[in-house]
């Protein structure tokens, strides 16, 4: 598939509108999947290409968290972070999708050469968890030890799931082939054994540890690497991380969800950071050097003389930084000018004779105000 800069709205590539519900998500990829499939269209290595991509944006929207996700920050939350699998292999998508449409082998193809389902292993489920980080940590990245249950190969019956000294028996119904296929008028569609369920084989006697799954239940250690710069809503995967597979198939993936817990003195706006800092009439006027926290602690930070109440002033880079490339957003400074609730003596003294100097030199543009507030009290008979 393209880079994320290429890759079209998933959205757009169904053509569905955003607010689509998750049945007509799930009938227009059938559409399109049947209209490019590559059984229907042989040689055609754009049509190959469009049912990739079809099944990438369907992956995604059909999760609801995904597509959550996605519609929040488009490729950017999901590429990179294992939100979104790429589909590179039709096999890949005739494992994932084809029971679900029942068109494992709709055109005859998929169950052979393409990688079909058949009996020689599915992939396990999926796993989700989630991390919370502080906003430092997400700004530099860091390690995160989980712990996490999943099923494993149940050592008892070494996933077998028959009892020790037994064995399954071949299923009767599909003949060991965990596929049955079925005529539906021009199209042959192969679904999964009901008898079975796919694993070509009947338990009669049933392992006593797992009860016949082939799987046991157990708590896992992981270390995740946590890149800089990830936001909240934005997952990460752990390949190989989730479920056994069945039938010597791969295990599935961990994807993990990331939440960043506010901090008291940045507010984030994706890469950028806006810092509020209070400082006073004379500092405004005058201009001065203050301190103000930044990322990696603290920094000198020049105010300008006559900086105004609310004045953003810009550092640039010094945001978060792009967890999908070099870039890094800008940490914004906002001048608040605090007005002292208490003066002492000697504030108020100054104050005094500095509003009454204001008075005696009063600016064109307050004569004018002092102008216009006399004439509304007058009246026009008095002008």
């Amino acid at each position: 598939m393209p880079k994320m800069a290429s890759k079209r709205d998933y959205y757009e590539v169904l053509g569905v509108a955003k607010d689509a519900a998750a049945d007509d998500i799930k009938k227009a990829y059938r559409k399109q999947a049947m209209a490019c499939h590559p059984d229907r269209n042989p040689g055609d290595q754009e049509a190959e290409q469009r049912f990739k991509e079809c099944a990438e944006a369907f992956e995604v929207l059909s999760d609801d968290n995904k597509r959550a996700v996605y519609d929040r920050h488009g490729h950017a939350g999901l590429n990179g972070r294992g939100g979104v699998h790429e589909f590179n292999d039709l096999g890949d998508i005739f494992e994932q999708f084809g029971e679900m449409f029942g068109f494992g082998d709709i055109f005859g193809g998929g169950g052979g050469g393409r990688g079909g389902r058949g009996r020689s292993g599915r992939k396990g489920s999926s796993l989700k968890t989630q991390i919370t980080l502080t906003l430092l940590d997400a700004a530099k990245g860091c390690t995160r030890d989980l712990e996490i249950d999943r099923e494993e190969i149940c050592k008892t019956c070494s996933g077998s799931g028959a009892k020790p000294g037994s064995s399954p028996d071949t299923c009767s119904y599909c003949g060991g082939r965990g596929q049955v296929v079925q005529s539906q008028g021009f199209f042959r569609v192969q679904t999964t054994c009901p008898g079975c369920r796919g694993s070509g084989k009947v338990i009669r006697d049933k392992c006593g540890k797992c009860r016949g799954t082939g799987r046991e239940s157990k708590p896992v250690k992981l270390s995740v690497n946590i890149p800089a710069g990830v936001d909240t809503g934005m997952q990460l995967c752990v390949r190989g991380e989730g479920e056994v597979g069945t039938g010597g198939g791969p295990n599935g993936d961990l994807f993990v969800e990331i939440q960043v817990k506010p901090h008291p003195l940045f507010q984030r706006d994706g890469l950028h950071l806006t810092c509020h800092v209070p400082i006073t009439y004379s500092q405004a006027a005058l201009g001065a050097e203050i301190e103000i926290p930044n990322l990696d602690g603290k920094q000198m930070l020049t105010i300008p003389p006559g900086t105004q109440p609310g004045e953003v002033i810009r550092l640039k880079k010094q945001g978060m930084p792009d967890p999908q490339g070099s870039n890094r957003g800008d940490l914004r400074v906002q001048v608040i000018v605090d007005v002292p609730r208490k003066l002492t003596l000697k504030q108020e003294t100054l104050l005094r004779e500095l509003a009454e100097i204001e008075h005696g030199n009063v600016t064109p543009q307050r004569k004018s105000f002092f102008d216009k507030l006399k004439t509304f009290f007058a009246g026009p008979e008095d002008e």
